[in-house]
């Protein structure tokens, strides 16, 4: 008989509990599903990844140029970093993963799509907290301090306002994402996930540091509820003394 629900690694993180757990969906002929939790609350889901897809397409569309050097923050089930690979203006993606566990996931093969980013040249994952290099000079790759990238693609909390951890809280201020943006080349990009609707004050801080902001409402099935679930996604583009985008504003779509 196949199992219906198997936990994969349960191991006591940084963070707290982390679970990793497959599981088939019977309702969905059997559908396996990877999820993740973090102290008892869900964090990710393979049947969910949609804005995970959107995240990295968003982005990347919103610099518009070629060759791009990309930044994930978390890499979680590895859908951001795959989507990210598969735009041809990707050059590279350089992932920041602070959870150790979540790294031997992937390498493991414990994750479907760990084979795909192991195999693909253009990866380098790291162990590191993406928020203390995103507020150091050194920036996201210690090996090549001051080294900056087109675009930062972040991945990690639930919310501006809904943070896994207390120390992730100062990102979101006006400093926070300044210090982030000086890690980026002229026209650089920063995109963000996000559960549920867009927080006005969070795009607010975008726009203050970005020539333009939006926040773009990703909406995807819910097989399991028989509704939609909703996502969005930050896009700040154009560090603010690009003259050619200043005045641009702020926008919700």
């Amino acid at each position: 008989m196949k199992k219906s629900f198997e936990v994969l690694d349960h191991v006591d993180s940084e963070l707290g509990e982390l679970l990793l757990r497959r599981r088939r969906i019977a309702m969905l002929d059997d559908e396996i599903v990877h999820e993740v939790q973090l102290n008892g609350e869900f964090l990710m889901s393979s049947l969910f990844h949609a804005a995970e897809d959107a995240l990295a397409h968003l982005g990347v569309e919103a610099h518009g140029g070629n060759c791009l050097d990309v930044v994930v923050g978390g890499l979680g089930l590895g859908y951001t970093a795959a989507a990210a690979l598969a735009c041809k203006q990707v050059a590279s993606v350089r992932v920041v993963e602070y959870l150790a566990p979540v790294i031997g996931w992937h390498r493991e093969g414990l994750l479907p799509l760990g084979k795909v980013l192991a195999e693909d040249e253009r990866v380098r994952i790291v162990q590191g907290d993406f928020f203390a290099m995103a507020a150091g000079g050194t920036g996201f790759d210690p090996e090549k301090g001051g080294r900056k990238f087109d675009a930062v693609l972040l991945d990690i909390d639930h919310t501006p306002s809904h943070w896994l951890h207390a120390r992730h809280g100062g990102f979101y201020s006006r400093d926070g994402v300044l210090a982030m943006a000086a890690h980026l080349r002229p026209g650089g990009v920063f995109a963000m996930w996000s559960d549920g609707g867009p927080e006005a004050g969070f795009l607010e801080v975008i726009g203050s540091v970005f020539a333009k902001a939006l926040a773009h409402e990703v909406r995807f099935p819910n097989p399991i509820t028989g509704g939609e679930s909703a996502s969005s996604i930050y896009v700040g583009s154009g560090l603010a003394g690009d003259q050619s985008l200043r005045g641009a504003g702020l926008s919700t779509r």
